[in-house]
């Protein structure tokens, strides 16, 4: 419960549930597994065109996930990110989304369930296991990637 907004909710409070893909289903987004990663919240909303754009600050320790036009669920929408600085990144939310998803009843200071990118997940784990083997030929990448934020190295 400390790593969701769950606590959040009342009885009869919306929330968003989509049925698994099966193997056979083609995939028309990004890949999520459904496991919350942390909680963010909402820090503004304001029109952009013809969307809305949500800035939401997270917890600094998965900042390094959200990227630039990557993938991040929030409440289990996945969405594409549209900028990012430091622990605060933002998403554009056209008409449709707004009006079949819980982002119809975000305020700010709305705090949100956050799912980061799984592959950056696991490219932080891949260079990480080649990182402790003492392997050197990646090193240089993997320094790269310390140095800009993506791998906490510590």
């Amino acid at each position: 419960m400390n790593k969701t907004s769950l606590g959040d909710l009342a009885p009869g409070s919306p929330v968003n549930l989509e049925p698994a893909l099966t193997l056979s289903d083609a995939l028309g987004g990004h890949l999520v597994s459904g496991h919350v990663d942390g909680v963010g919240a909402l820090v503004e909303m304001e029109p952009d065109a013809r969307s809305i754009r949500y800035r939401f600050e997270i917890d600094p320790s998965l900042q390094h996930y959200i990227a630039a036009k990557g993938s991040v669920t929030v409440d289990g929408t996945s969405l594409t990110v549209n900028g990012v600085e430091g622990n605060r990144f933002d998403v554009n939310i056209v008409p449709h989304t707004q009006q079949k998803t819980v982002f119809q009843y975000y305020q700010p200071g709305s705090r949100v369930n956050i799912e980061v990118d799984i592959i950056a997940r696991y490219l932080e784990r891949l260079l990480q296991g080649r990182a402790d083997t003492g392997e050197d030929k990646d090193q240089r990448l993997l320094e790269t990637l310390i140095k800009s934020g993506f791998i906490n190295h510590e």
